[in-house]
């Protein structure tokens, strides 16, 4: 028989249940009990969805209260010493904690994993780190589930991806030398959740479709070997990307089974042709939402069959966090556009096909005809579609003018028409784009969606909240103002519903961090702008002021990286046509005297290819796409961008490239690191480096936020430094996003009398 089995389930539920009791649970409305008695009820939903499939495992260990990364630095004792925690004895409110910051102490640093737009906390090592294992995680899901006659496969991150995904810190030292006393810790980790009954464990170990340093890849060897003393069989699991070139390691690793991703990276099967293990086949793409044409999957995996035998399994890509839980409940989308609906599968359609595939393989095709003919009538149909391609965006896109991503004239150059007119003080002080989305933004939002408020009423509720903010910024007394956003139900979103091409869910949210979900747009078709956007907002919000008012658009590349894209077309083509359907919004705000227009690009960095042979050629049109963007604005136009939460010093001569007038970056979290190799590289335009981190309610004091403008003030000359939060203010209540802008503004003003 065929071993069917998934890597890992969405976390949150079908309905967001957990973001909204955890969210419950810090505003003091629940307590510790109740929130664990949702997080078991889900997960056994989770579990019962996987065995009803007849998955042959369920996959355990993967779901946690916040991130799976931090779960494991409670696992190994490696908690950040700074909080003070004991991470063998850790309440529910210190685990938040940690991940949320306290009055004292900065939480987590947050970056992106690998190339997804889920985000996990960044282990700090130091030269003095001890680990001491602490199992409880693994072990209680394991019983759980085993209560429940579920047969269990535990879910873990392994040792040396682990140990890659963090961050020195303190006295200089290379992180690589705690291997030694990690192995033994996660041994007894292994050792612990054996001894629960469990016959395999999947070990994650991505970190393989990197460029892994030499030292790091001759360790799986040793590394592997003391973890194979375990009693309970090991399956490595890759994915992300091909592990092709590590064929011959793999090979010979002292674990039992290997997973690849053959969705991401198809080709590598032919270096694994020879493996004498259990080989699992990821062959359901577990990062996007396209149904999967199975016949085709069939022809890839029966060969496979054949020589395998009981030896393959079949798997997702790789964990299911990242796709939507249910397309069942797309009822509006399948009223709307059948077709479409026809072409997509939620987490657990992907279920349902994989166990279309383990019956094929074990009783033939014929024993799931219908299914496999209705996938290979929806592939055709998605293939054949008229709604898909349009010649007129292929045209503009083809017919573009010599140039056209490049602006009038050097920075140099424009920064001083910029200047002339802008007239701001020293340490102009701005924030990244979006104010606090209200409860009675939310509610009057809904009321329009659900047709109890007139278009008139919710226009003129957003109006008001809009000069709300603009008020508060003149209070504050910040230089170049925004508009708030209220009008915006997410960054991507908002624009994908003013733009041609585009299709959305109701309940297609996915986890970004904690509590924060998303609900990503579907790139179907061809990309176009039929009508401003953003413009009569950006002019309403300028006429109640006489301060800059700054346009606040969204990225081609983040449109991009935060939609489900389509895969019948290279992204660097849906890329452009985005980036020119923009550039027409650029040009009508310019027209309309928004003369400062921020386009946000936050996910360059996690756009990267893993792999840095194919770095160059992302750079190259991930730049181009960027720059069409702004195509054709005259040189006093200023333009901005923001990015956040990425490592940019391997990067810079690119993100240089984009030639943005300003480009504000996360940095508080990083006690201003990241804008060390700014310095270094010499990077020639205006900077605003974040001095308070926006994903806490805290509020920082004075002396933290001038510690950060002075460390700035060490790399980036003053004439050139902006002042900012990290990020957008959306997630925050106005209370705490006044007082921590009066700290920021209080520390600006206190250093530009000292200064100027």
């Amino acid at each position: 028989m065929t071993t069917f089995h998934i890597l890992g389930f969405p976390r949150v539920g079908a309905k967001r249940e957990l973001k909204f009791a955890q969210e419950r649970y810090w505003r003091q409305e629940i307590g510790d009990q109740d929130l664990c008695d949702l997080a078991r009820a889900l997960r056994e939903k989770n579990w019962q969805h996987q065995a009803q499939a007849n998955a042959d495992f369920v996959a355990v260990g993967d779901f946690t209260f916040y991130d799976h990364i931090l779960d494991l630095q409670v696992a190994t004792g490696s908690i950040p010493a700074r909080f003070g925690f004991d991470s063998q004895n850790l309440t529910l409110d210190q685990y938040f904690q940690l991940a949320r910051g306290n009055k004292t102490q900065f939480a987590i640093e947050m970056t992106k994993w690998f190339d997804t737009n889920y985000h996990y906390l960044v282990p700090e090592f130091t030269k003095a780190t001890q680990f001491k294992a602490n199992p409880a995680h693994y072990v209680n899901q394991i019983r759980e589930a085993k209560a429940l006659g579920l047969q269990v496969k535990p879910v873990i991150v392994g040792p040396l991806t682990f140990l890659w995904l963090g961050k020195e810190k303190g006295e200089a030292f290379n992180r690589f030398e705690l291997l030694t006393q990690l192995v033994p810790v996660y041994r007894e980790i292994l050792e612990a959740i054996a001894a629960e009954g469990a016959e395999w464990i999947q070990i994650d170990e991505p970190a393989l479709a990197l460029d892994l340093p030499p030292e790091w890849l001759e360790a799986y060897q040793a590394v592997y070997a003391e973890l194979s003393n375990v009693n309970a069989k090991l399956l490595l699991a890759t994915y992300f990307g091909s592990v092709a070139e590590h064929a011959d390691l793999l090979k010979n690793l002292a674990v039992d089974g290997l997973h690849l991703d053959l969705v991401r990276a198809p080709q590598q099967l032919a270096a694994f042709a020879d493996y004498d293990k259990v080989l699992s086949a990821g062959v359901i793409d577990g990062r996007n939402i396209w149904r999967a044409n199975l016949n085709s999957v069939l022809d890839v995996l029966e060969p496979l069959k054949a020589k395998l035998g009981e030896r393959l399994w079949i798997a997702p890509s790789c964990s299911l966090l990242h796709t939507p839980f249910d397309l069942s409940v797309e009822t509006q989308l399948k009223a709307q556009n059948g077709d479409l609906y026809g072409w997509l599968a939620f987490t657990l359609q992907k279920v349902d096909e994989l166990n279309v595939l383990k019956t094929a393989l074990d009783q033939g095709r014929a024993a799931v005809a219908d299914a496999l003919a209705a996938s290979q009538a929806a592939a055709d149909r998605r293939a054949n579609s008229s709604v898909i391609h349009r010649s007129d965006v292929a045209a503009r896109l083809a017919n573009l003018p010599q140039n056209a991503d490049q602006r009038q004239s050097p920075f140099s150059e424009r920064i001083k028409l910029q200047n002339a007119w802008l007239k701001l003080p020293l340490f102009p002080t701005t924030t990244i784009g979006s104010f606090p989305q209200t409860k009675e933004i939310r509610l009057a939002r809904a009321a329009f969606k659900k047709g109890d408020l007139s278009l008139e009423n919710y226009e003129a509720a957003m109006k008001k909240e809009i000069e709300y903010v603009v008020r508060e910024q003149e209070k504050l007394d910040l230089d170049v103002l925004v508009h708030g956003e209220a009008e915006r139900n997410d960054m991507v979103e908002y624009f994908g519903e003013l733009l041609d091409g585009f299709a959305f869910t109701k309940f297609g949210w996915v986890q970004s961090y904690g509590s924060r979900c998303v609900k990503p747009p579907v790139i179907y078709g061809d990309v176009s702008r039929p009508a401003p956007m953003t413009v009569r907002w950006s002019q309403y919000a300028q006429s109640l002021t006489q301060k800059v008012m700054k346009g606040m658009l969204t990225g081609p590349v983040t449109i991009l990286q935060w939609s489900f894209v389509r895969n019948d077309l290279p992204r660097a083509t849906v890329c452009k046509q985005i980036a020119v359907a923009l550039s027409d919004e650029v040009a009508d705000l310019e027209k309309a005297g928004i003369k400062v227009i921020q386009i946000d690009e936050p996910a360059i960095r996690e756009g990267l290819p893993l792999k840095r042979a194919d770095w160059d050629a992302y750079l190259q049109w991930a730049g181009e796409a960027f720059r069409l963007s702004s195509m054709g604005c005259q040189d006093d136009t200023q333009i901005h961008t923001h990015m956040c939460y990425s490592e940019f010093n391997d990067i810079l001569p690119a993100i240089a490239a984009l030639d943005a007038d300003v480009i504000t970056i996360e940095t508080s979290r990083s006690d201003m690191e990241l804008l060390t190799a700014f310095g270094d590289f010499q990077y020639p335009n205006d900077i605003g480096p974040g001095v308070y981190d926006i994903h806490s309610p805290r509020v920082p004091s004075a002396e933290e936020i001038e510690h950060l403008l002075r460390k700035a003030l060490n790399v980036v000359p003053k004439e050139r430094l902006w002042v900012n939060p990290d990020c957008g203010l959306k997630t925050r209540g106005w209370q705490e996003t006044v007082a921590q802008l009066q700290v920021m503004m209080d520390v600006t003003k206190k250093l530009r009398a000292e200064l100027a």
